[in-house]
């Protein structure tokens, strides 16, 4: 019998606040996971930090998906531009517990868009509101854009991907504009933009701004998911034996 079973990754969602409140989650996040590997179960943004530990206890992994904008006032990061899409209040607040929990116990995590400026603001990150109004001039990333990123070598990114530059998918409009240690910035577009950030004294914590589950099948954007599948099944292993990362 093989000692490395098939991880359990938790995926968030949107929340539809409606007057019936929904979790709203795109199925090819799912089916990244599931391809390569892994099996995924969605999360409500319900609960406090005890249900969150109680979560991880159980799961092998963490993706952040894509999402909506992020309310800066309420980080205190300067007023809501008017573009803004805000995340509703209490997924923000959900998100933001379970994030910090999961760099905590290092439970591997990807970050995808929206997700890998969670990841950054969790500890100390600064964020583009609105671009091209942060930059003006700069290239659009709206629209499932497809453009360039440069991947910075000795890093993480660049062991899974095996390639010093990458065609990516890109919808958003917010952006991180800087990061705190321990994170670094592992990829970035030709006009210098923060494409992608890892942290350091963790087993698996990386965000991309882009969006690897749009790309076409075959292209070295799978080797995301597998870096993520691949370190959820070492710390499922782990913990079916009783070791600590």
């Amino acid at each position: 019998m093989s000692l490395q079973p098939r991880p359990l990754i938790a995926i968030n969602g949107l929340l539809n606040a409606g007057p019936t409140k929904k979790l709203e989650l795109a199925t090819r996040y799912a089916d990244a996971i599931l391809k390569h590997g892994g099996i995924p179960v969605a999360i409500p943004p319900i609960g406090g930090p005890t249900d969150v530990e109680r979560l991880l206890a159980r799961v092998d992994g963490v993706l952040l998906s894509g999402g909506d904008d992020f309310d800066t006032a309420r980080l205190g990061l300067g007023p809501v531009h008017p573009a803004a899409t805000l995340t509703p209040s209490e997924k923000q607040e959900f998100d933001f517990v379970l994030v910090r929990a999961v760099i905590a116990r290092k439970v591997p995590v990807l970050g995808i868009c929206y997700g890998m400026q969670l990841l950054g603001l969790a500890e100390g990150a600064r964020i583009h509101q609105h671009l091209p109004d942060d930059r003006p001039g700069s290239q659009p990333h709206k629209g499932d854009v497809v453009h360039a990123v440069d991947v910075e070598p000795e890093t993480k990114l660049s062991r899974l991907v095996r390639e010093r530059s990458l065609d990516v998918v890109s919808r958003h409009h917010q952006a991180l504009a800087s990061v705190a240690e321990p994170w670094r910035v592992c990829a970035r577009d030709r006009e210098g933009l923060i494409e992608a950030i890892e942290r350091s004294g963790h087993p698996f914590a990386v965000g991309v701004q882009w969006h690897p589950e749009l790309s076409r099948e075959g292209t070295p954007n799978d080797r995301i998911f597998q870096g993520l599948v691949g370190a959820a099944a070492i710390a499922a292993t782990q913990r079916a034996l009783g070791v600590h990362a």
